[in-house]
């Protein structure tokens, strides 16, 4: 998304002033909030990056918690 900065100077009337007045508007961009985390992507667990609106609607699978340590899977 695309957006603007305002910038303004001069005191607020209701401070005791003559009222703000806006000086100058540079374009900026909004970038989404984007997080690491594990997900299960064509059943195997790898990390991927989304944003963190996705994961709170629930678009992102997580991958089950692991009750095994490492080198106990491999002697089994």
């Amino acid at each position: 998304m695309k957006g603007r900065i305002i910038w303004r100077s001069g005191k607020a009337k209701k401070s005791g002033g003559i009222g703000t007045h806006i000086t100058a508007k540079t374009k900026r961009r909004f970038m989404p909030n984007l997080q690491r985390v594990k997900a299960v992507v064509d059943g195997e667990v790898r990390y991927v990056r989304v944003a963190a609106s996705a994961i709170k609607k629930g678009l992102v699978i997580r991958p089950p918690k692991r009750t095994w340590k490492k080198g106990e899977a491999a002697a089994s």
